[in-house]
């Protein structure tokens, strides 16, 4: 069978097929596969796959294993995100949303139209994501939003989960109350302590930060009076990495860990949008980060040898895919990537987008992946239009003359709107710029980390209930 390999360091390499198995090699053992040797002890040695060489009797096993990392390929979008307005009442560094030409919000006849969209698609198990701007802006629309979508899915039937996305600072009692009594999912932003948070996110009236530790709080309070053991229902929080986060990555997994959130996603910034015009001033190199992330990994993995479960969600995305041949549908790494087949966004006047980075593009005045208007197309218009062709041509790894070949394919994706945005074409040169690097980055320190045996049985306790 195929199969790609990368140096990992001098006497390691990592070797992969098409199935997503994996081997773990030294040099010997490597040479022996480059070679093409018949050697039986050759499966007992390699680390944490047995099953890395197809013969006749485990074909099975490589189609179940392929099925897996590629469960979504073939998939219908189950995220479709709604932007209840662009305003939003913070000053951050990398958004400004708050300039004059973003005074603009959802009126009624456009939710009501975006949600029957919605629900018509075809994806029996969806989520419905409200955000902005700062959606609680335009809260008395976001609350008729919620109760329709209740009530139109009591004849339709679906898995729904509702979702919103906020900074918390417009949060009182009374929305608590009715967020928590609908079973909504909130997801906030948390980029570390006060200092760090402040900085990144100004909200001037107070402390941005005060407001998200007291509501979050608040939250997990209200769900724990109503003994509510869903997973999907407890609120969450997601950390954008900047300048101010590199030398204080211990303070940040900390602030984390204290709150009682089982783990954190360290993620980028991503020169998309808004934030691509300031990157000078903003922006970091991929080695940067991924010295501020191999720090971070290294922290968070003594803090689970001291018995205490937190994960890194970056990590095990992709160890998911490396250790379960599970595909986790996160939406950037799937090839091809999710734009239309995983996800939609809906734009405040009804547009509708291959996905939320394609929507950023569109508010620089550029609809190169616009997909239709929910007035205008129906479903079959929109994954038939030439912008949804293009993203999921120009993001499957096969078409991809940097990614054809490499260890690490059967895990990863590209993002076309990241490549649009920094190269001006969706296909990009994933190994010039940014995004190979930090994502390649990635699967090179966790498999250093897998060296030691170890560390494997602790990856393994993060996918445990």
């Amino acid at each position: 069978m195929n199969f790609y390999f990368e140096k990992i360091d001098k006497n390691t390499y990592f070797v992969s097929n098409d199935s997503g198995e994996g081997l773990l090699l030294n040099k010997r053992q490597f040479e022996s596969v480059i070679k093409g040797k018949k050697d039986k002890k050759l499966e007992g040695k390699c680390f944490w796959s047995k099953k890395y060489f197809t013969k006749p009797e485990n074909i099975k096993n490589f189609i179940k294993s392929y099925s897996g990392i590629n469960k979504y390929a073939y998939s219908s979008p189950s995220l479709h995100i709604i932007v209840m307005t662009l305003k939003c009442n913070h000053f951050c560094m990398y958004c400004r949303a708050t300039d004059s030409k973003f005074n603009k919000e959802i009126n009624e006849k456009t939710l009501i139209k975006t949600i029957d969209f919605i629900m018509d698609t075809p994806n029996p198990n969806i989520t419905i994501e409200f955000q902005g701007g700062e959606p609680l802006l335009n809260w008395n629309l976001l609350k008729k939003g919620i109760e329709y979508i209740k009530k139109k899915n009591k004849k339709i039937g679906k898995n729904i989960i509702i979702s919103l996305v906020t900074n918390l600072s417009l949060m009182d009692n009374q929305k608590l109350k009715f967020l928590i009594e609908n079973k909504i999912s909130i997801c906030t932003s948390l980029d570390g302590p006060k200092q760090i948070h402040d900085k990144n996110r100004i909200y001037h009236p107070s402390s941005s930060y005060d407001k998200v530790v007291y509501w979050y709080k608040m939250i997990k309070k209200m769900i724990d009076l109503t003994n509510d053991g869903n997973i999907d229902f407890m609120p969450s929080a997601l950390m954008t990495t900047t300048r101010y986060s590199f030398n204080h990555h211990k303070e940040i997994i900390d602030e984390y860990l204290n709150l009682g959130l089982g783990g954190i996603f360290l993620r980028p910034l991503s020169p998309i949008g808004y934030a691509k015009n300031i990157w000078g001033k903003i922006g970091y190199s991929s080695e940067e980060f991924l010295n501020f992330y191999e720090k971070s990994l290294n922290y968070i993995i003594e803090i689970n040898k001291k018995g205490k479960k937190f994960v890194e969600r970056n990590a095990a995305i992709k160890l998911r895919k490396i250790l379960l041949k599970q595909d986790p549908n996160f939406l950037d790494l799937r090839n091809p990537c999710g734009a239309v087949i995983g996800q939609l966004a809906y734009n405040y006047d009804g547009d509708i987008y291959t996905c939320d980075e394609g929507r950023m593009v569109g508010a620089q005045n550029d609809k190169t992946f616009k997909v239709g208007n929910v007035f205008k197309s129906e479903y079959k218009d929109v994954v038939n239009s030439s912008p949804a062709k293009l993203c999921l041509l120009s993001s499957c790894l096969e078409n991809q003359p940097l990614c054809v070949n490499c260890a690490f394919k059967p895990y990863c994706g590209v993002c076309p709107v990241f490549n649009y945005e920094t190269s001006k074409t969706p296909f990009g040169s994933n190994q010039s710029f940014y995004w190979c690097r930090i994502e390649k980055g990635i699967f090179k320190i966790i498999i250093k980390i897998l060296k030691n045996k170890k560390n494997l049985d602790l990856f393994m306790r993060w996918f445990d209930a």
